[in-house]
């Protein structure tokens, strides 16, 4: 919330980012820590789900106002948009537009497909190495545990997440929320807050989590073999 306040009085900054918004479902203030953790983050960016270009637009800002050289990859199905404040004929083709009006068009490698599909998982792996990406963003479907199961080992520990639709007036928040609380509950995510129309904010912990769970398992087999059966250790 302070680097939120802080970023509001920085005027030239948050005029762009008010700019992106035009071309964003996501709330301002999600935008800003998209900015402030492509800025921040160790590692590269992935997003899923990228629109019309809003929230890459912010992270390539960030990106680029690093001073470090950071890979962007942003994947987008495409398509088209009928009936609202955004409607768009060609989502990618706009997409590449708002990024090329930004001049950050060369600064992302644009993905058009299903994250899910293998030659898109071949192309991210092909950039982002195991433990690479410090900024993942997720505003596509219902089903963010899929992608996670997917691109998982490409976080980095403490990799900022955002993901969307967390709190929702469409069928993905259901869904979303529960895959997002199980992977909480199971010590893989942690929950920093709630952002614009309901944009969970938080970090990946995932592998030191799980090796822990697997150290303590270990341990408490151990002791239960050193009580049962007079095992030293």
């Amino acid at each position: 919330m302070q680097k939120l306040i802080e970023y509001r009085y920085q005027k030239a900054l948050h005029h762009q980012l008010m700019k992106a918004a035009d071309h964003s479902m996501l709330g301002i203030d999600v935008l800003v820590l998209i900015y402030h953790f492509a800025k921040v983050a160790e590692g590269d960016i992935l997003e899923i789900g990228s629109f019309v270009g809003g929230s890459t637009i912010a992270a390539g800002l960030g990106a680029r106002d690093s001073g470090r050289r950071k890979k962007i990859i942003s994947i987008e199905l495409g398509g088209r948009l009928k009936d609202h404040r955004l409607a768009t004929r060609d989502i990618f083709k706009d997409l590449k537009k708002n990024l090329s009006r930004a001049g950050l068009l060369d600064a992302v490698t644009l993905i058009n497909g299903s994250s899910f599909e293998e030659r898109t998982i071949t192309a991210v792996r092909e950039i982002a190495g195991p433990g690479q990406i410090g900024l993942f963003i997720f505003d596509a479907d219902s089903n963010v545990r899929r992608d996670i199961d997917c691109y998982g080992d490409k976080l980095a520990q403490g990799c900022w997440m955002v993901i969307d639709d967390y709190f929702s007036a469409t069928e993905k928040g259901g869904p979303t929320r529960i895959q997002v609380d199980d992977l909480v509950s199971a010590g893989r995510l942690q929950p920093l807050g709630f952002y614009g129309w309901g944009t969970w904010i938080g970090r990946w912990l995932g592998s030191a989590i799980i090796f822990f769970y697997m150290q303590a398992a270990s341990t408490e087999s151990l002791m239960t073999l050193s009580w049962v059966g007079g095992v030293d250790i």
